[in-house]
């Protein structure tokens, strides 16, 4: 099956499957990352994909972690953000996260700590391999937002981690449109869902790993925030949720740079062009270009 195809979630008719569906993103093919370019013998690599040979360069000095979110994949979720990036000359990687053995391919589903254990490993490792001190980190979703966030409160991220860039992220938990409180209502699911799909229960509102993520402040000291958010969203509901208060932050919506941007929770983080430039301004305010309707074309 080709990687760049994808499906959406359906929502079925029991209540546990309907609870699935509270934060979402599709995917339909296994994770594989893509091949970067290298630079010709004797000459540093200086950009690429999950390139182990790339060294940041003095204009871009942040090596870029991408997240996917929960039902998703790396190669799904960034195959245009990361190859983009790559060419503007960062260094740019990406993990799969969450794996559960029964649903390959669909990952971010893994209870929240245990993944943040492992963005955790695979940060130490970026940083390793590129001789920098801290990374920059975009994510979507859960990706985006719970999972860096407990990453930087509660396992010393905040030290490694120079910016936390959020598409569409469920900051607070979700209620993904009133399913997540039917989820908490019908008897039985919330327990079925944190045996079988812990990532999934982690992220309603309410949940015990929300209700300890929430227990800190949004922000953490000398990290730069900034949330990317669309009012068409019908996951991470409702969709102010997503945003941060503290120092530091910059709260987005896409609607008020282009009123036309009609993206829902999946096409903010894969596809819409507002929300990338605002990525890329966020990566490197020095050089923000203005982010408008515009922008879809570039």
């Amino acid at each position: 099956m080709s990687p760049h195809k994808r499906s959406v979630p359906a929502l079925a008719c029991t209540a546990s499957v309907l609870a699935l569906a509270v934060t979402a993103v599709a995917a339909s093919a296994p994770a594989a990352p893509a091949v970067a370019k290298t630079a010709p013998a004797g000459k540093a690599v200086t950009s690429g994909w999950n390139n182990w040979s790339c060294k940041p360069s003095a204009a871009h000095p942040n090596p870029v972690v991408l997240l996917h979110g929960t039902w998703a994949n790396q190669l799904d979720t960034w195959f245009l953000t990361a190859p983009s990036l790559a060419k503007e000359g960062y260094c740019v990687y990406s993990l799969d996260y969450g794996k559960l053995p029964y649903m390959p391919g669909l990952n971010g589903q893994g209870p929240l700590v245990k993944s943040a254990g492992e963005v955790s490993v695979f940060v130490d490792k970026v940083l390793k391999s590129t001789g920098t001190k801290k990374v920059d980190i975009v994510g979507h979703s859960q990706g985006g937002g719970p999972l860096p966030r407990y990453y930087l409160n509660f396992m010393n991220g905040a030290s490694k981690v120079d910016k936390l860039i959020g598409l569409a992220p469920d900051n607070h938990g979700t209620t993904a449109s009133g399913l997540g409180t039917l989820a908490r209502k019908v008897p039985g699911v919330s327990k079925a869902l944190s045996l079988s799909l812990p990532g999934l229960e982690d992220q309603i509102v309410g949940s015990e790993f929300m209700k300890k993520l929430n227990s800190k402040p949004d922000t953490v000291p000398g990290v730069k925030y900034t949330v990317i958010s669309t009012k068409y969203d019908e996951i991470a509901t409702p969709y102010k949720s997503q945003q941060l208060s503290g120092k530091n932050v910059r709260n987005v919506v896409v609607q008020d740079l282009c009123r036309l941007d009609v993206s829902e929770h999946v096409a903010l983080g894969l596809v819409d062009r507002v929300a990338f430039n605002e990525v890329k301004n966020a990566l490197d305010p020095a050089h923000a270009t203005p982010t408008t309707c515009a922008s879809f074309l570039n």
